[in-house]
């Protein structure tokens, strides 16, 4: 099996990419939301910040936050037929 060369941001040209409106300074705002157990979020990567990303697979899916350690959110997610979770930052994520 061949050995992969790169990282996680990858092949993530126009995926990562966002509108132009969105450009820019990130907003404090979403820096620090507050979320509650059991709610649904959206998974969506702010590229101009590299901490507490998940894979880019799960990009775009929906999870449920289970809990909070430290800064980022546990968020779990049903990948096929699995259930998986994920630790995000709140940056990263966009209230459902």
């Amino acid at each position: 099996m061949g050995k992969r060369i790169g990282t996680h941001q990858r092949k993530t040209r126009y995926k990562y990419k966002r509108h132009y409106r969105e450009q820019g300074k990130t907003r404090v705002s979403q820096f620090f939301q507050q979320l509650e157990l059991g709610d649904k979020v959206g998974l969506k990567i702010n590229s101009s910040y590299q901490y507490g990303r998940f894979f880019p697979r799960f990009h775009g899916l929906t999870g449920t936050i289970a809990g909070k350690k430290g800064f980022c959110y546990i968020v779990e997610i049903k990948d096929q037929h699995k259930e998986k979770s994920l630790y995000v930052h709140p940056i990263h994520l966009q209230k459902q």
